[in-house]
């Protein structure tokens, strides 16, 4: 900031406009103000600056303002200090106004793309305090509005913890359907050939692209399936659908087919099981989304299977 004398140009232009609220059609005044202004291009951009907070500060209710200039009960304040006090008033009172309503609009208006790695897991706080936790090979894109929260999963899994705004819906679009909220705790993941939703708190409306309709609760689940239809809500244990929050893989009598499925998404190299009786066998154990080779040493000493590894890395298994 430029100094002249004692005072900075800032406060020589605080000065020149409270003197020409005092007097705006001194002539005289009017004439020494444009050659202060002429002087220096920092005196016309602050004294400009002055003039748009004075003219914001007509937004500001009409009490708030005779307040901030009510004199001192005890002391009688000469009426040019009084204006100064108000105009440096109206300047707080306004910057903070301006400095809500970025806030506030940053509240309302955020875009963001988010991804995770192969194997990653990543925690996102949302600026409407709402709260993601990305599954690895996760892609979205976040789109809040004032009108909408919008988030499009276009690969992987996550969960939603969803901070409540009635005025706001919360949607997650995906390739088969959507999933609309206003609050609650859920998880969405999409599959090659379905968007499966499981609820653990609250309740979720599932609809399809054929605009087929479900509503879930707490401890439920549904699917949409490559057709875009809503299978009929079904009881699911969410804790267990959800525990690779925590890097672990819950199996509660899951087929191999369905465990192989699941363990796929957090291995390099493809697993697979062979066809038939193999693949109906059952499984119910627990095991790390960060070590699935322990799961398939395990396998041969739990089920009467064998594990083939091939030339190209893969691994399959079969009947033992």
């Amino acid at each position: 900031m430029k100094q002249h004398g004692s005072e900075t140009v800032r406060e020589q232009a605080a000065a020149w406009f409270v003197r020409m609220q005092d007097a705006p059609r001194d002539a005289a005044l009017q004439k020494q103000l444009r050659a202060w202004l002429a002087a220096d291009p920092s005196h016309r951009a602050e004294y400009d600056a002055l003039a748009t907070v004075w003219s914001a500060a007509e937004l500001i209710p009409r009490q708030r303002l005779e307040a901030l200039c009510e004199p001192d009960p005890v002391r009688q304040l000469p009426q040019r200090r009084l204006l100064r006090q108000a105009l440096a008033a109206s300047v707080a009172v306004v910057a903070l106004g301006l400095g809500w309503m970025g806030w506030h609009y940053q509240q309302l208006n955020h875009q963001d793309q988010l991804q995770t790695a192969f194997g990653e897991r990543r925690q996102v706080e949302l600026p409407d305090g709402s709260h993601l936790e990305l599954n690895g090979a996760t892609q979205l894109h976040v789109d809040f509005s004032p009108g909408r929260r919008h988030i499009q999963l276009n690969a992987g899994e996550a969960m939603f913890i969803v901070a409540h705004d009635s005025s706001r819906p919360f949607v997650v679009d995906t390739a088969q359907g959507s999933v609309t909220v206003t609050g609650t705790r859920f998880d969405v993941r999409l599959d090659p050939a379905a968007t499966r939703v499981a609820v653990e708190q609250g309740s979720v409306r599932v609809q399809g692209s054929d605009t087929s309709l479900a509503q879930l609760g707490a401890g439920q689940g549904s699917h949409i399936d490559a057709h875009g239809k809503v299978a009929t809500p079904y009881a699911v244990n969410a804790s267990a659908l959800t525990a690779w929050r925590q890097g672990k893989l819950v199996f509660d009598n899951a087929t191999l087919a369905e465990v192989v499925a699941e363990v796929s998404r957090y291995r390099a190299q493809p697993l697979r099981v062979a066809p038939g009786k193999v693949a109906q066998l059952r499984l119910s154990s627990t095991f790390s989304t960060d070590d699935t080779d322990a799961l398939l040493r395990a396998l041969p000493s739990i089920l009467p299977v064998a594990i083939k590894a091939h030339e190209d890395g893969s691994r399959e298994i079969i009947a033992k």
